[in-house]
């Protein structure tokens, strides 16, 4: 019973994790209309480079909804630690898309730096790019922040990939004025050039962060203490913490450790203590899965210390 709770709070923010994820794909959609509808009343080639990155949008948008909901499947047989890894591969995928964007958009833009050509209607064309581009802030933003605070590497990959955009069409539109109002047509392709080498460097960070999660990276900085922090306070009884491992999955945490015990404690005893310690990290932790390996005073200290109550360190045990 005392795991309902947490269980509770997972399924919640799964449910508005998958939400936000299907909801992208038809604001994704809309935005490349308004794109390609700017493109289409000014011929710019900045704007059709806008729309084209707007396309790689939809498909990520896609990809992202249908591995999100794959990732929330519990755990079954043929994977027992469950399915969270995918969404990883979802976000290498969107920053993959990402690259491809910046350099379709540095192709059109090349051609068009030789032969460059007046807009046609280009404040109408603005306008209505102005219009996606707020669209498409405002809902990066909130990918962004609920993909983070509810460890979704998918939804907040979703979310800088469109943030991205949103950095082009803002450097669009700014290059596009200059371009109208100095009568300088090259303007329009040099800044997309400019705005495509921005996307790469985006494209690149986010492949680099969830490389880092198919690796097996360690949690952060502050989780790591918050968990220390746990076992200091709720460690009453042991002799010692040591080889302290962690890895990040998505929204699970994984993290096991060795509990050493007088070697005159009973089982019982043993047991109430990592179960004190169970309860105390998957507060710190929401979503974690321990593993505590329980073993007599005596053995070797190996690994990660970590400092329990009324001792203050492992170094020497069992020489």
């Amino acid at each position: 019973m005392k795991d309902k709770p947490v269980n509770t709070a997972l399924n919640k923010d799964r449910a508005i994790i998958e939400r936000l994820a299907f909801w992208g794909i038809p604001i994704s959609i809309g935005v490349m209309g308004l794109k390609m509808l700017a493109w289409w009343v000014t011929g710019s080639v900045a704007l059709l480079s806008d729309g084209m990155e707007s396309l790689v949008n939809v498909t990520a948008a896609f990809i992202a909804y249908f591995v999100i909901r794959y990732a929330q499947r519990p755990a079954d047989h043929d994977h027992q630690f469950g399915h969270h890894k995918a969404e990883y591969i979802s976000a290498v995928v969107e920053g993959v898309l990402i690259i491809v964007a910046a350099i379709l958009i540095i192709q059109e833009a090349w051609g068009a730096l030789f032969s460059p050509e007046a807009m046609q209607a280009p404040w109408l064309g603005l306008a209505i790019n102005a219009v996606a581009g707020v669209i498409n802030a405002i809902w990066a933003t909130i990918l962004i922040r609920v993909g983070t605070a509810h460890r979704s590497p998918a939804l907040a990959a979703d979310g800088h990939h469109i943030m991205s955009d949103v950095v082009t069409s803002a450097g669009v539109f700014i290059g596009l004025i200059l371009a109208v109002f100095t009568g300088y047509a090259i303007l329009d392709p040099l800044l997309a050039i400019l705005v495509a080498i921005n996307i790469l460097w985006q494209g690149y960070k986010v492949i680099s962060h969830s490389l880092g999660g198919l690796m097996d990276k360690a949690l952060e900085p502050d989780e790591e203490a918050a968990v220390r922090d746990a076992i200091t306070a709720h460690s009453a009884g042991a002799l010692g913490v040591h080889d302290l491992r962690s890895r990040r999955a998505g929204a699970a945490a994984f993290i096991d450790f060795h509990l050493v015990v007088p070697a005159s404690m009973t089982v019982g005893e043993a047991h109430d203590i990592c179960d004190r310690l169970e309860d105390a990290i998957k507060e710190a932790i929401p979503g974690a899965t321990l593993a505590i390996h329980v073993e007599p005073e005596g053995e070797r200290a190996h690994g990660q210390k970590v400092e329990v109550e009324g001792h203050t360190s492992l170094e020497g045990m069992g020489e």
